[in-house]
């Protein structure tokens, strides 16, 4: 069972005729025998749009209480039981009440495609969840009911229903859309003329751009073009801020722009936790960047714009999108903040986008944790408060011969003592009490600048100076390796959260994987090698980035994963907390290459399988195909034989005409059979020359009836590059095949037309056509469609014929012939163009 095609009306605003036009069609398929049901219809009391849903099946909708009030919805259930060939669903992007089957109603779409069912449906331009700002800021409106933008492009139909804001307004003033009391309001507000044109020029561009794609997967399919634009690359910086969202649509608007763009959005996770995100807004936004058709991507590092840029260039981007910085003005003391840095160091290669949001300039939302690994500007400055400090104080106190006494000064001194650990740690600190110890002992107690002290009292507080400031120390040292360690399980956690995640979305894909490691530890190359045994050489499974290592002693990072595989990394050296994180990938990589092996053997089997079939089917058609036409001509010739009936001439000529036809049908299943031979074993080798179509084609009907066949070759065409041979046997085998499926006195049409560099024959029956997913079953061997007698020949001609085509460097395809029927297209290459000739010596007369 295929997969339904989903046709949707795209408007600019409510009230442009998407309903009208959905049931306009409905009509139009029931008047051509379409089994079609209405399965959810919304007219919204418009006249015209009501008096459309007369003479069509509408399904019965289901009832739904919420809040004490009753509703009615979309029934599903009597849909799929229905199983109609075509449904009419209204609002696609319609959110359904609480207790409903699905959320949203894209999603019971979702299910009646995905059990057969071909869906007609409708939706405006301002649902699209890519443009729910930009609505938003023109219209002042946010829109809550949604649909995905991948939903909408991978319909495979979209017709713009358009209409001009003049002529929109005006049905609105006549009470066409909005009854009568709502009419002044929705003029003066959402139905403005600016608001009507803006939305326009959105639907219109997201429709070019949606046909501009349809262009190009034609052009892929003929082969008409060799060239293709760059693909524009769109890296989004996200910091797990509520602004994320902002920035992805507004990345997703930039690729709209641009054909074959692509999103990537990216999270760096400081490894000292400096950066606390929520992981509820990550996973929304992981999300969102995942349904708008983009990738999400996970990296570490401790210098975020420099580890944004080295992603961006390593994934070879052409723009970063940031958000405006969330600081407030005074915070910009500590530094110029990751967008300012990103824009300077980004180069002439990258392209920076600032994106203001709401959030701009209100300060940091989120939590900030203090860090744990203290880098060395801060190790630095707790040296000099630790050593530096007591002296300046001791200095200060005795240059202005102050008199605070003792505990004063221990209270002073221990002062000093605790910011050099809040600064520098454990080392900075003791350092720092055993300065100030000594200096207060010389300086500070009698007697003075002697080591011995006369009180004893005075040794007590140094005793409890020096005991309070090595636990100080300790203990906010410890609380820097608690949040050390903290800062690090919670990356680790996210890291192993993503890795789940991926599989769980089915990301098997070897490569992927490496690749998402080498993001991850921002390495250069990525290997994953095995060998047979201890002694033989290691062979590469897969590797990423430049020079990969050829063997576990030549990395950076070696991970075993077994006794034959390891996993090889160069770039730098991981410290021993990062490895059981790469354990957990590396494990991961063997799983896939096992996968992998695994469906490679599975597709193995299945070769052998289809081989197995073949041959089967060539027994039976030896069997009964080959001995048919046998059996004819050994009963022919055997009656001629017979001395008991003298046979009259006209009987003889009957008889021998038999033997003759009989002869013909074992020579063409003979040649087909030779020829699918020959094709399976690749030693077709076609002899390509240049030839007019009108010398090949009219040889190839040779095979079918006299006047079953209507020509149509112009004379303008130009020459096609094949061998004749091939193309005259996989027309002969496309037109005799076209024949035996015709119905009543319908001829069999034969055009060509010449299309760029390509030159389309097109074999045109009006016979019972071929379903959507036979289309392509129908060219494998020994396929005969539908209820084809067995002396219909062995199902070979259009495999065949296929094959030849692509042997040529051409193309055969099915297509639905409008009005019924099916049209083989045979596409061909024309010769490449000849350099003109060179002009002729001056002097020497043209003949």
């Amino acid at each position: 069972m295929g997969r339904g095609k989903l046709r949707i009306y795209l408007g600019a605003a409510p009230g442009v005729g998407k309903t009208y036009a959905m049931l306009s069609e409905a009509h139009r398929r029931v008047e051509r025998g379409t089994d079609c049901v209405v399965a959810y219809a919304e007219p919204h009391e418009r006249p015209r749009t009501e008096i459309l849903l007369h003479g069509l099946e509408q399904l019965p909708r289901r009832e739904l209480c919420h809040r004490g009030a009753a509703f009615t919805e979309m029934d599903v259930d009597a849909a799929l039981e229905r199983r109609p060939a075509v449904a009419l669903v209204d609002e696609l992007a319609h959110t359904n009440v609480p207790g409903s089957r699905n959320a949203k109603r894209w999603q019971d779409v979702e299910e009646l495609l995905a059990a057969g069912i071909d869906v007609v449906s409708t939706v405006n331009i301002q649902h699209l969840e890519s443009l729910g700002d930009v609505v938003e800021s023109i219209t002042g409106v946010r829109q809550q009911e949604t649909v995905p933008d991948e939903v909408v492009r991978h319909a495979d139909q979209i017709e713009l229903v358009d209409m001009s804001p003049q002529a929109l307004r005006r049905r609105m003033a006549h009470g066409n859309i909005y009854q009568p009391d709502r009419v002044d309001a929705a003029l003066s507000n959402y139905f403005r003329p600016g608001n009507l044109t803006a939305l326009r020029e959105l639907a219109l561009l997201w429709v070019a751009d949606r046909v501009d794609e349809y262009l190009q997967q034609y052009r892929g399919e003929h082969d008409i073009r060799s060239t293709w634009q760059a693909r524009e690359r769109i890296v989004v910086g996200l910091t797990g801020g509520p602004e994320g969202r902002t920035l992805i649509r507004r990345a997703s608007r930039m690729a709209a722009k641009g054909s074959g763009s692509e999103i990537l959005a990216v999270y760096i996770a400081r490894s000292d936790g400096l950066t606390a995100a929520s992981p509820k807004e990550l996973a929304v936004q992981r999300t969102l960047v995942e349904d708008l058709g983009g990738t999400f991507h996970h990296v570490i590092g401790d210098d975020i714009p420099s580890a944004l840029l080295e992603f961006a260039r390593g994934v070879n981007a052409t723009q970063i999108v940031l958000g405006s910085s969330r600081r407030k003005a005074w915070q910009y003391v500590f530094g110029p903040g990751v967008g300012m840095t990103v824009a300077r160091d980004s180069g002439p290669d990258l392209d920076v986008h600032i994106v203001t949001h709401e959030e701009a300039a209100k300060g940091r939302g989120l939590p900030v944790t203090r860090g744990a690994r203290l880098g060395r500007p801060r190790l630095i400055a707790g040296w000099i408060v630790g050593v530096g400090g007591p002296a300046l104080l001791a200095l200060l106190l005795h240059e202005f011969d102050s008199d605070l006494g003792l505990a004063n000064d221990v209270l002073l001194f221990l002062s000093l003592t605790v910011a050099a650990a809040l600064l520098g740690g454990l080392l900075p600190a003791l350092a720092s009490a055993a300065v100030g110890s000594l200096l207060l002992n010389w300086y500070f107690t009698p007697p003075v600048r002697r080591i011995t002290i006369a009180d004893p009292s005075n040794i007590v507080a140094l005793v409890v100076f020096i005991a309070v400031a090595v636990a100080v120390a300790s203990v906010v040292d410890l609380a820097a390796r608690r949040t050390h360690q903290a800062a690090r399980l919670r990356a680790e956690s996210e890291i192993l959260s993503f890795l789940a995640g991926s599989v769980l979305r089915g990301e098997t894909t070897l490569d992927a994987l490496l690749e998402r490691v080498r993001e991850t530890f921002a390495m250069d190359s990525v290997a994953l090698l095995e060998r047979e045994s201890d002694i033989a050489p290691w062979t590469s499974a897969g590797s990423v980035g430049p020079n990969p290592c050829v063997r576990p002693e030549d990395a950076d990072v070696d991970m075993p994963v077994r006794d034959t595989m390891a996993l090889a990394l160069s770039g730098r050296v991981l410290p021993a907390e990062d490895r059981r994180v790469l354990a957990a990938f590396a494990a991961q990589a063997a799983v896939v290459l096992d996968r992998q092996r695994l469906q490679s053997e599975a597709e193995q089997a299945r070769a052998l399988a289809e081989g197995n079939r073949i041959r089967t089917a060539l027994l039976a058609a030896v069997s009964h195909d080959l001995r048919t036409p046998l059996s004819a001509i050994k009963a022919a010739v055997s009656s001629l034989r017979s001395d008991d009936i003298a046979w009259s001439e006209q009987d003889q000529a009957d008889l021998l005409e038999g033997i003759e036809d009989g002869a013909d049908r074992l020579d063409h299943l003979v040649g087909n059979l030779l020829d699918m031979s020959r094709l399976q074993t690749g030693t077709v080798t076609p002899l390509i020359r240049e030839i007019d179509l009108d010398e090949v084609v009219p040889m190839a009907l040779g095979g079918v009836p006299e006047g079953s066949v209507a020509l149509d070759i112009p004379e303008s065409l130009p020459m096609v590059a094949v061998d004749p041979g091939l193309l005259e046997r996989a027309v002969a085998n496309v037109v005799e095949n076209a024949v035996k499926y015709s119905t009543g006195a319908s001829r069999v049409l034969v055009a060509a037309s010449a299309l760029g560099d390509r030159v389309e024959l097109r074999v045109v029956d009006r016979g019972p056509g071929v379903p959507e997913e036979a289309k392509d079953r129908i060219f494998e061997p020994f396929q005969r469609h539908g209820d084809a007698p067995r002396g219909a020949g062995v199902g070979l001609g259009l495999a065949v014929a296929r094959g030849f085509a692509e042997a040529m460097g051409g193309t055969l395809a099915a297509e639905d012939t409008p009005g019924g029927g099916l049209t083989m297209v045979l596409t061909l290459r024309a010769p490449a163009p000849r350099p003109p000739a060179a002009a002729e010596p001056s002097g020497r007369a043209a003949r």
